[in-house]
């Protein structure tokens, strides 16, 4: 079997004290070391001079950062390739994508290197990734976990979030990660159901894992806006920061680079009408939540693609398409997985109201037992 760290660790730390095993996505600073973000243009930055606030809060925690992982550069990414720093490999599903843009965390957890692994989400970033790799991730409430330190700077949607491979697991992390984080209990789980359009296999895994419970259908609107809108903001706010890297002569992927000079074509009327449309879309977000605990619906539309499938980029469209629309508004969100019936990976992806973050995890739990099993180490190609 091939170690799977060699394709996910990018740095070994031994930080902390004697708890929980953390491994940490390299765009969160950590004191005397580079934050590369996965890019050969950071490489020879300056080292960091402070952890950021999430490793420092770790630390003060009790727990134990093992490392840092790789990711996909920039954190502007679905797939999770890196030419420069490495690719993850999926420990699950080898010939599949990690899923970006916080691949290593997702296969960190996976792969069982850690007891839990920090990513963030800009347009779905743990949760995609969370369900190519068959683990749990969250993204919590915008404003949730204090941001300093992080990369990208600035931004309206980006959050950090963790990654864990069974349900108490990823309580125990948000419950360090997240000040004011309450635990809760749910025996019998309150869901509401959103209508999108998946392919037949992931219904199929998300009617099974709902079977028996009663889930009315709620309805927004404004979702295809919403998605639209939110990659309308995300291109805005990452050309703000990178802009100027991508136009010098700094080495940067192709594809990132495209993508970023692509941003550079938006325009503050085409923010603005995002902007309308996150307003509108968060608030019947509030509407559908109203009498149930959380809303219900597929992390992604298909199953992972192959690494052979990247080579088209249409393979790649779909894969934020069900959860870039919250990070527009701002709720908490949290990807369960799920196999379909040809044991590929699928996810269920939950979504609470804003501070939620404790009701999500519980959930999480109450529904454990109509979940796939986490993927054993052993079992690893």
């Amino acid at each position: 079997m091939t170690d799977p760290a060699t394709s996910i660790l990018t740095q070994s730390l031994s930080l902390g004290g004697a708890g929980p095993r953390v491994l940490v996505k390299e765009c969160l600073g950590v004191e005397g070391l580079t934050t590369r973000c996965g890019s050969a243009a950071f490489a020879d930055a300056p080292s960091e001079t402070a952890h950021s606030a999430i490793v420092d809060r770790l630390i003060a925690q009790g727990a134990r950062i093992e490392g840092l992982v790789t990711m996909h550069e920039l954190a502007f990414g679905v797939s999770g390739l890196n030419a420069f720093a490495g690719t993850a490999v999926n420990p699950g599903w080898p010939d599949r994508i990690p899923g970006g843009s916080s691949s290593g965390s997702a296969a960190a957890v996976a792969a069982g290197l850690c007891d839990f692994a920090v990513g963030t989400d800009t347009g779905g970033s743990v949760r995609q990734p969370a369900c190519c790799c068959g683990v749990f991730g969250l993204k919590p409430t915008f404003g949730a976990i204090d941001r300093r330190g992080a990369v990208p700077r600035g931004s309206s949607l980006d959050v950090i979030g963790p990654f864990a491979a069974t349900a108490a697991g990823l309580t125990q992390a948000a419950e360090m990660m997240i000040d004011g984080f309450s635990r809760e209990t749910i025996d019998a789980p309150r869901l509401a159901r959103v209508p999108v359009s998946a392919d037949f296999d992931i219904d199929q895994a998300v009617d099974q894992a709902l079977s028996g419970l009663a889930v009315p259908i709620a309805r927004l609107p404004s979702f295809k806006e919403a998605y639209a809108a939110g990659l309308t903001l995300i291109n805005w706010e990452l050309a703000s920061e990178f802009g100027q890297l991508a136009r010098s002569n700094a080495t940067l992927g192709s594809d990132v680079k495209s993508r970023i000079l692509k941003a550079l074509e938006v325009t503050p009327d085409q923010v603005a009408e995002a902007e309308a449309v996150r307003s509108r879309f968060t608030e019947e977000v509030d509407d559908a939540l109203a009498g149930v605990d959380a809303l219900v619906l597929p992390t992604m539309p298909c199953v992972p693609p192959t690494l052979d499938q990247t080579q088209d980029l249409t393979a790649l469209i779909p894969l934020t398409i069900l959860v870039r629309p919250f990070n527009l508004s701002g709720h908490p969100a949290v990807s369960l997985p799920l196999r379909t019936a040809a044991g590929l990976p699928a996810g269920l992806q939950l979504v609470a109201r804003k501070g939620g973050e404790a009701t999500l995890c519980a959930l999480a739990e109450a529904l454990a037992d109509r979940l796939a099993p986490a993927t054993p180490l052993e079992e690893i190609q």
